[in-house]
C-alpha cells in the first residue's frame, strides 16, 4: 500500500470482513437450541445452503483468475463464511429429525456443488478476461442481491405482527455495516459488481434498522427466537 487510495480500499475491504463475521456467528444461538434439543424442531436448512452457495460463487470471483488483479477482500470473507454454513449445514443434518429431511438437505448440498462446479468449470472453459470477468460477476451479483432481497418476508412479518423477535437488532445492523463497507470498497475499485448488490444491502438494512426502532416500542419480549437467526 502506497497510497492513501490502497489504505482506504484495504480498511474499507477489512471493515466488510469484520462485519460480516457478526453475520456468520449470528446463527450460533439457532444452533446451541439446537445442539441442546437435539433436534431442529421448525428450523429451515434452506438459508445455510442458499448462503454456502452465494458465498462460494462470490469467492470464486474474487479469485485473481477471475477478477482482474484479483479482490483478495472479498475472496477470504466468502471463503470464510462458506466454512461457517458447511459447519452449520452439517450441525442441521445430524440432528434432522427425520431421514426425509437429512436426505432433502443432502440432496440439496450436492445439486448446489454442481451448479458451482458448472459455473466455475464454464467460466474457465468459455470465457477469457474480461468476458469471464464480467460472466462470473454476473451471476455473483444476481446471488448477493437475492440474499440480501431474502429478509423482505421477515420485514413483512415485523409489519404484520408489530414484533421485532424475528429480525435480530444485531444481525440487521451487521448487514448494514457490513454493506455499507462493501459498498464503499467497490466504488473504490470501481467494480460494479461488488457496488450495486452492496447499495441495495445498505438500502434494506436501514429499512430494517428502521422498522425495528419503530415496533421495538411496541414489542414485549417474548421468549427466545424460534426462527434461523440468518438474513
Amino acid at each position: 500500500m502506497n497510497s492513501l487510495y490502497d489504505i482506504s480500499c484495504f480498511a474499507a475491504g477489512v471493515a466488510g470482513n469484520i462485519f460480516a463475521l457478526a453475520l456468520f456467528f449470528s446463527p450460533v444461538p439457532t444452533f446451541k437450541r439446537v445442539v441442546k434439543a437435539k433436534s431442529t424442531e421448525r428450523f429451515d436448512g434452506l438459508p445455510y445452503l442458499l448462503s454456502l452457495l452465494n458465498c462460494c460463487i462470490c469467492l470464486w470471483y474474487g479469485l485473481p483468475w477471475v477478477s482482474d488483479g484479483g479482490r483478495t477482500l472479498v475472496a477470504t470473507v466468502n471463503g470464510t463464511g462458506a466454512l461457517f454454513q458447511l459447519a452449520y449445514i452439517s450441525l442441521f443434518v445430524f440432528y434432522a429429525d427425520s431421514r426425509t429431511t437429512r436426505l432433502r438437505i443432502l440432496g440439496l448440498l450436492m445439486l448446489e456443488v454442481l451448479v458451482f462446479a458448472l459455473t466455475a468449470h464454464a467460466s474457465i472453459a468459455f470465457f477469457d478476461q474480461p468476458a469471464r470477468q464480467l460472466f462470473v460477476g454476473c451471476v455473483s451479483m444476481a446471488s448477493l442481491i437475492s440474499m440480501f432481497a431474502s429478509p423482505l418476508a421477515v420485514m413483512g412479518l415485523v409489519i404484520r405482527t408489530e414484533c421485532v423477535e424475528f429480525m435480530p437488532f444485531y444481525l440487521s445492523l451487521s448487514t448494514f455495516l457490513m454493506s455499507a463497507s462493501f459498498a464503499m470498497y467497490g466504488l473504490l475499485l470501481r467494480d460494479f459488481f461488488i457496488y450495486l448488490p452492496n447499495v441495495i444491502g445498505v438500502i434494506l438494512g436501514a429499512m430494517q434498522l428502521v422498522l425495528y426502532a419503530y415496533y421495538s416500542r411496541k414489542w414485549k419480549a417474548g421468549g427466545e427466537s424460534s426462527a434461523p437467526l440468518l438474513a
